[in-house]
């Protein structure tokens, strides 16, 4: 099936949103986030330069703090002439999926592109989800156009969706993110995908109507979603959000979070190689990846949970320099080191957990857990997997320990543990625990006062004073249905009397094992 042509942009305009273009504000920036106030949060970024000025499209997100869910409702736009000044303007939803499509529903404005279309006009190519369909997965890719990154956008295409569950070929995939380059030779790709499944298709030159047949990717490591089509000097290159979850992973060792990896290809469609990794997981579980070159330095734009009151669903677009190293062939792309703005010195602390090396009795422990949530300083009231150590297996052991290990001795008197439950998951608070210190053997600390199982709140533990270099919480599983439930712990922190600069560990501390 073949997608209709596209109208003429001015027999469009009567129905173009917004109606006229609008005003940016200006946002000086540190550093990144470039939008760090919290005020707006960004998401999904797309680079592109257009007439000298370097535009990013992003999406925004709206969620309300301990909200797990996308609430994105519009397309905003950052732009500057200076990257490296932190000069830029912000325009504030430049588009809607209503607005533009009269056959999307409202909502879900979820990761897009501009791209700069071989007649000179600009389009924007935008996962939205698909009213009145009586597909699976409602989300379809539509193609709006304009002469102006700041719009007004009109539907190139509006008799629908040009990518869906139904066109242009049958599919049983959610079809968001798509990517689009207009080669050298003026011919059209586009790719999109998630979920681990990547397509790609060759456009005609008007960007709307398939020209080739589409292709499935299977060739890309841990590919999982966010794909970015790029070109330099003849060899192509696809970023993408991976996620080959394990304790070997050159990407990531938990289920949930992503980090940025690539392949190359001798030709748009491939055959696509696997490269490796680009940027390793950022604050954020997503990552998005998006790259351009700007008077002959290439970015990087991918976004993060850094902004004030962020979080997995409260992003904040970054960018930083990306650097390519021609030694070798194809060119590769040097791993990126994300900046951040600069923080105010965190005052002193009673808790000295996050100095310590965490460790745990089920290493390596189930990749929907994380380790070093342990001790990362964030509790959250509804929080996902990564954001906790857990012991969820196939046959729960009846005990369980969490271990802290110091470079040097500390001297502790007090403990504070967040226990999380989980029913739909087969995780419980555990039936009791105590705490441990590491004096030549493991030793139950003196005197302490409780030991409280309640869930959703630190647990508060005192005990005299002890002088150790290892500490542990073991766990004893509470039972149900005749087996023992899995236990997790969302934070664990270790008090000492006075507070104390504490630096986070960069350096693993050795285990306190027996001397032989």
């Amino acid at each position: 099936m073949r997608a209709a042509r596209s109208v003429p942009l001015a027999a469009l305009l009567a129905a173009a949103w917004p109606a006229a273009a609008q005003q940016g504000v200006p946002v000086q920036s540190a550093s990144n986030p470039i939008l760090a106030d919290g005020r707006f949060y960004s998401t999904d970024p797309a680079p592109v330069v257009i007439d000298d000025t370097l535009y990013i499209l992003a999406g925004r997100d709206e969620a309300p703090p301990d909200v797990n869910d996308f609430i994105m409702n519009e397309w905003q736009l950052l732009a500057t002439q200076d990257p490296a000044a932190g000069a830029w303007t912000h325009y504030p939803a430049v588009a809607t999926p209503e607005g533009i499509f009269r056959w999307a529903e409202p909502g879900r404005a979820y990761a897009g592109q501009i791209v700069k279309g071989p007649d000179g006009r600009l389009y924007l190519y935008a996962p939205v989800l698909e009213a009145n369909t009586d597909a699976r997965d409602g989300f379809a890719i539509g193609v709006a156009v304009a002469d102006s990154p700041t719009g007004p956008w009109v539907d190139a295409h509006p008799a629908g969706p040009i990518v869906s569950q139904r066109v242009p070929e049958p599919n049983t995939i959610q079809n968001i993110d798509p990517t689009v380059l207009v080669d050298d030779d003026g011919r059209v790709y586009l790719y999109w995908g998630t979920f681990g499944k990547l397509r790609g298709i060759e456009l005609e030159r008007d960007m709307v109507t398939p020209k080739s047949r589409q292709i499935a990717v299977t060739t890309l490591t841990g590919f999982f979603e966010a794909p970015w089509l790029m070109k330099r000097k003849d060899v192509y290159y696809l970023l993408y959000a991976g996620n080959n979850a394990g304790p070997d992973s050159p990407c990531t060792p938990t289920l949930y979070h992503a980090c940025i990896a690539y392949g190359t290809a001798p030709r748009p469609l491939g055959p696509w190689t696997y490269r490796g990794t680009v940027l390793k997981p950022v604050s954020s579980t997503t990552s998005h990846p998006g790259a351009v070159e700007y008077r002959g330095q290439w970015y990087l734009a991918y976004h993060t949970a850094d902004g004030a009151g962020g979080g997995h669903f409260r992003r904040s677009v970054a960018i930083d320099r990306l650097e390519w190293d021609d030694s070798v062939s194809p060119p590769a792309i040097r791993p990126v080191v994300p900046t951040r703005s600069p923080q105010p010195v965190p005052p002193p602390s009673r808790n000295i957990a996050p100095a310590a090396t965490p460790a745990a009795s089920n290493e390596p422990i189930p990749v929907r857990f994380w380790l070093r949530a342990l001790n990362d300083g964030a509790t959250r009231a509804s929080p996902l997997p990564p954001e906790m150590w857990g012991s969820a297996s196939a046959g729960n052991p009846s005990q369980q320990w969490i271990e802290y290990r110091w470079p040097e001795s500390v001297t502790v008197s007090e403990s504070r543990i967040w226990f999380v439950a989980d029913d739909a998951a087969g995780i419980a608070a555990p039936a009791a625990w105590r705490i441990e210190y590491w004096d030549g053997s493991w030793r139950p600390v003196p005197r302490a006062d409780r030991y409280s199982t309640a869930v959703g709140a630190f647990q508060h533990s005192r005990f005299v004073p002890v002088r150790t270099r290892c500490l542990r919480a073991v766990l004893q599983a509470a039972r149900a249905d005749e087996t023992n439930a899995a236990m997790a712990v969302q934070e664990w922190e270790v008090l000492t009397r006075r507070p104390t600069r504490v630096a986070p560990s960069t350096e693993p501390a050795a285990p306190c094992e027996p001397r032989e």
